[in-house]
């Protein structure tokens, strides 16, 4: 049975495992644990029996006014437990938080353009490619900005995608 709970510091020892994919971005520790300190509602670990780690989120709640939204930095699950939709109760979960807990307008994340199994899934979860990120990843691979929609943006204004693509240097960052 999985359990999905609040990441904790012991957590940032024993996952490196998870985040062997290469399309996982991976921090330095320092990263990781503003994360933690900053925003503990967005970070979760999904364990399996015997505390193997399973995957995890992490995300922040950032923006001011209509920009105000909830972040997945990043979502990944091991090889092993892939196809079990544990990647979408991880998504689900910090919609919810930002939707019910922070009343966000939508919440939205960054994919490798030639991702496509992760942008097929995000998909299926309800998100739409609002823009193009040019040289977003390590300034050569273009980069997708998803976003989906909460309760708040009655009108999903939030939702309505650029015309054009973007540099890195045009996006708002909090």
């Amino acid at each position: 049975m999985t359990t999905i709970r609040r990441f904790c510091c012991n957590d940032l020892l024993r996952f490196a495992s998870v985040n062997l994919d290469h399309l996982t971005e991976t921090f330095n520790m320092s990263f990781y644990m503003t994360y933690l300190a900053r925003w503990p509602d967005y970070f979760h670990v999904a364990e399996a029996p015997g505390n193997r780690i399973m995957g995890y989120i992490m995300g922040k709640v950032e923006g001011q006014g209509e920009s105000w939204h909830g972040h997945v930095t990043a979502v990944t699950v091991s090889p092993e437990y892939r196809r079990q939709q544990l990647a979408k109760k991880l998504m689900n979960l910090l919609e919810d938080i930002s939707d019910k807990i922070d009343k966000a307008y939508f919440v939205d994340l960054f994919v490798r353009a030639s991702n496509t199994p992760a942008i097929k899934m995000y998909e299926k979860l309800g998100y739409v490619i609002y823009r193009r990120v040019l040289r977003y990843y390590s300034g050569e691979e273009d980069g997708l900005d998803m976003r989906k929609a909460l309760s708040r943006d009655v009108e999903k204004k939030s939702i309505i995608p650029l015309k054009r693509p973007v540099t890195p240097d045009e996006l708002e960052y909090d």
